[in-house]
């Protein structure tokens, strides 16, 4: 049997249709061979976001967009298919993600913790992330303040490269060169003094090695001194310090009690030393006394009389 060209064309017509259909069906996330579940999440903005997007887990691939649609409030009703062999838990978060600088969205789920699975035609939790550009605005404001500082640094090269600046600058180098071969002459004459006055450096350091062993002796006897103080200082401490005090604080009592007692006319000493009548007869008793010696001494005889032979006594 021979097959017409007209019948050869038509096949191929068909299977090009076919194809086209499929292909269509695929961009726009319809799963034609395999079966897949619809899940929903509602957003308030989808802006870079379109059928047959790819919806991932980690950044694996689990399904596509099939569906958008605007809610008459303004929020959209985005579908996904999912296949079927990948479990959803119903908690998962469908996150719409920005996936490069030029502003390409995807979702992105986050699956939860839940024990359950989502269903075919469950709606899931919905969130949305800013994007990249969003996330590079403070990179490019500190990047403009950069900028900015470094045109400010340029300026200030660009006064300092002037040349005035310049002839100020050989002026300065200039004059550190001038100042070094100051600072070398006075080197050499600095290590001239030195070399003639060796001998005497020699010298006193000489004297200065005696004088620190001198002080290394006389560091020796002050410690003897100090240990003999010490010795002093706890024989001292030893001694029976306090109570030798305390007899002579009581010793100046009593005395201070004597006293006081002759002030108050007690005893023979106050009386004799506070009574006027006292004294007066004392006075008296040593005239009358004076006035006896005189009178023995004038007439001895009135008083004393003794014979060498034993005579009578007149």
């Amino acid at each position: 049997m021979k097959i017409t060209n007209e019948t050869k064309i038509g096949v191929l017509t068909a299977i090009a249709i076919t194809i086209l259909i499929l292909g269509y069906s695929f961009l726009r996330g319809d799963d034609v061979f395999s079966g897949s579940n619809r899940f929903y999440a509602i957003y308030s903005s989808v802006d870079g976001l379109t059928v047959s997007k790819p919806v991932l887990v980690n950044g694996f691939q689990i399904g596509r967009i099939s569906k958008m649609k605007l809610r008459p409030d303004g929020h959209t009703i985005v579908e996904f298919k999912v296949e079927r062999k990948y479990n959803v838990p119903s908690n998962t978060l469908a996150k719409l993600v920005s996936t490069d600088l030029l502003g390409s969205k995807a979702i992105v789920f986050e699956y939860g913790n839940s024990n359950t699975n989502a269903e075919d035609n469950d709606t899931l939790r919905a969130d949305i992330q800013g994007s990249l550009a969003e996330s590079l605005q403070p990179i490019q404001m500190k990047a403009e303040n950069l900028i900015t500082k470094l045109d400010s640094s340029l300026a200030s090269i660009n006064k300092i490269l002037n040349p005035n600046f310049q002839k100020n600058v050989d002026r300065s180098f200039l004059s550190i060169a001038n100042s070094l071969q100051t600072l070398e002459g006075t080197t050499k004459k600095i290590d001239a003094l030195i070399g003639s006055q060796t001998t005497h450096i020699n010298n006193i350091l000489a004297n200065t090695e005696t004088v620190s062993s001198n002080l290394k002796t006389s560091s020796a006897n002050v410690t003897d001194i100090t240990s003999n103080f010490e010795k002093v200082s706890a024989d001292v401490a030893n001694a029976n310090l306090k109570q030798t005090l305390e007899n002579a604080n009581k010793a100046m009592a009593d005395l201070q009690a004597t006293i006081n007692k002759i002030n108050t006319n007690k005893g023979s000493l106050g009386l004799l030393l506070n009574d006027d009548k006292l004294y007066a007869n004392l006075q008296s008793a040593s005239k009358h006394l004076d006035s006896l010696f005189i009178d023995v001494k004038a007439h001895p005889k009135h008083y004393v009389s003794f014979s060498v032979f034993g005579g009578k006594k007149n």
